[in-house]
């Protein structure tokens, strides 16, 4: 009888941002984000740790009770952090969840969908995909900050791209929506441990380059990054607006 599988999630978190310095340690409803992002990760995961290459965003996680390994400074992407933070972590763990440090509201419903992915043996890699609500008017489609994404009947990711897919031939834009369904992609992966291992060596694609999307060169490369669909709304926090409208929805949220 095969054994269950061992989930960690390791929430890369760094000091360092363009439009917004410290945004892990920006306080939401009393706490800083990278506490609320821990919390909530907590409720679906048995073990949790903050990757960072900062002392004071190690010393913020463990003030709270949280666990933080520090990474380098100097890596690539998001998942060579969390592939570094793994293998400093000295886990057994067989399936690694990078869980965004912006994204306090990630829910454990949107987490749990990830770890049933890998009921399925063929799975490397697990994502999650929104429906883009009809209300929202077609125009959002446009936004090349919001990634669309394409997938097969059983879940597989066929292709994730900022522009506008699947294409609707033969019809105006503006009645799109009512002839197809559009995906937008959640930025949240899980991954199989030896899979991360190897696509820490990967060069970047040329899809990948194109588009500026690293989930195309594990596609490119041949990986089954498969697709979960979820309808809880997720809030990250980019910049000090975001933080603002997050204030607001967490105000409402807690009535």
């Amino acid at each position: 009888m095969n054994q269950p599988l061992k989930f960690i999630g390791i929430i890369p978190a760094r000091y360092a941002s363009t439009r917004f310095p410290g945004k892990p340690l920006a306080i939401l409803g009393k706490k800083p984000v990278i506490q609320h992002v821990y919390e909530r990760a907590s409720e679906a995961l048995d073990n949790v740790i903050v990757a960072t290459d900062d002392q004071r965003i190690m010393d913020a996680v463990e003030a709270f009770g949280g666990k933080a390994v520090m990474t380098s400074a100097d890596l690539r992407s998001g998942t060579d952090r969390v592939c570094q933070a793994y293998s400093n972590a000295a886990t057994d763990a067989d399936v690694v969840i990078n869980i965004q440090g912006d994204e306090p509201f990630i829910s454990a419903d949107q987490i749990n969908a990830l770890k049933k992915c890998f009921d399925n043996p063929d799975t490397d890699i697990a994502t999650l995909a929104r429906k883009y609500p009809a209300d929202a008017g077609f125009e959002g489609l446009f936004d090349p900050n919001l990634v669309k994404v394409t997938f097969a009947a059983d879940g597989r990711a066929l292709y994730f791209s900022r522009s506008i897919i699947p294409y609707v031939r033969g019809v105006d834009w503006k009645q799109w929506l009512d002839k197809a369904d559009f995906y937008t992609h959640v930025g949240i992966y899980a991954y199989r441990a030896d899979v991360l291992k190897r696509l820490s060596m990967l060069p970047q694609s040329s899809l990948e380059l194109a588009e500026s999307l690293e989930q195309l060169r594990w596609l490119q490369n041949g990986y089954t990054i498969r697709v979960a669909e979820t309808d809880t709304k997720s809030i990250g926090i980019d910049t000090p607006d975001d933080l603002a409208a997050a204030e607001k929805y967490l105000a409402l949220k807690n009535g």
